[in-house]
């Protein structure tokens, strides 16, 4: 009886690895937040990401916690003077005391906390040094929040292994690059890079030994002209960069009519990660954070999707899988 049986268990074994080969992936829906400074929406996003049950990965700049007259003072980004940031400084120790505990609980909930440097320059023109500046004033500055914030007793018994090893990603500001950022990022141990973008969406590339995503174009509006799918994007598309409360809702269900289809397109087909991307800025009266919340609500729950950061993603089957193929058309190459 044991031989029959030990012969039909073999039969099916090349199928098995078949199947597995061939299934269809979940669908990844990938969401991050680009500068992750204002308080308010720490709260509003985290609140977000347990109601919808998604992952986020928060890229922060590092200025935000620092006061101008404190380090603010002796922050020096590549090229700029002593004491400048695009977008500014903390206002206070309080608050750097706040995001730092916003920070924590996120990492606590699971969540990605990534870097997007500090001062929000341009890097299009930065060195490989330069990059590694940037980001060794980065790591200083999340090392010392809690005692930047006066609050050095409260800060929690893992907090420098979690910046020293937790800190994963990254996302270039303007999404501007050089050729001095790859070999910067290996070097300072990032172990993802999110500064592309694509046609649409789009696997991530490893071909510089790094996997790197990339936000896509999709198409947006009455007419379906491609838009990335950043809500900085969309606020420039929807009022050309100046702030509209008065059209607000219109502008939530276009965005939401775009991230729909976007969704479907890869959920009925090849099942391509979506990376959808937005900044601690609520444009257009909220427009496109509403229509995030309405978009996580009906799709995180569907079967077979997954929401979740950068860093998750890269852990989970449905890329490793791709990747090893990937590898394995290269070696055939070669």
């Amino acid at each position: 009886m044991l031989r029959p049986l030990l012969a039909a268990t073999l039969c099916t074994l090349p199928l098995t690895a078949a199947a597995e080969e061939t299934a269809k992936p979940r669908q990844l829906v990938i969401v991050s937040f680009d500068g992750a400074h204002d308080n308010r929406l720490w709260v509003k996003s985290l609140d977000m990401a347990k109601r919808t049950g998604a992952h986020f990965t928060y890229f922060l700049s590092c200025t935000f916690l620092m006061t101008k007259a404190g380090d603010g003072r002796q922050y020096k980004a590549p090229g700029k003077a002593a004491g400048r940031s695009n977008v500014g400084f903390a206002q206070s120790e309080e608050e750097i005391a706040e995001r730092a505990g916003h920070i924590w609980q996120a990492h606590l909930d699971g969540h990605d906390i990534g870097s997007h440097a500090c001062g929000h320059f341009d890097g299009s023109g930065w060195s490989k040094a330069d990059w590694q500046g940037e980001f060794s004033v980065f790591r200083t500055a999340l090392e010392n929040a809690w005692k930047t914030g006066k609050v050095a007793d409260k800060e929690p018994a893992g907090w420098q292994d979690f910046v020293k090893t937790d800190i994963l990603g990254f996302r270039a500001p303007y999404l501007a690059t050089s050729p001095g950022l790859v070999p910067a990022l290996k070097a300072a141990g990032f172990t993802y890079d999110a500064s592309l973008v694509s046609k649409g969406p789009a696997e991530p590339d490893g071909r510089d030994g790094l996997p790197r995503f990339a936000l896509p174009l999709v198409p947006e509006g009455p007419t379906g002209r491609p838009v990335i799918a950043m809500d900085y994007n969309l606020f420039v598309r929807h009022s050309m960069g100046v702030e509209n409360r008065r059209d607000s809702a219109a502008f939530e269900d276009r965005a939401l009519t775009a991230y729909r289809q976007a969704f479907e397109a890869q959920y009925g087909g090849q099942r391509i990660p979506l990376e959808l991307g937005f900044h601690f800025v609520e444009m257009n009266g909220g427009a496109y954070w509403r229509a995030l919340d309405r978009f996580l609500t009906e799709t995180c729950k569907r079967p077979d999707v997954a929401c979740v950061s950068y860093a998750e993603a890269l852990q989970m089957p449905e890329l490793q899988r791709k990747e090893l193929k990937q590898k394995k058309a290269a070696g055939a190459a070669l």
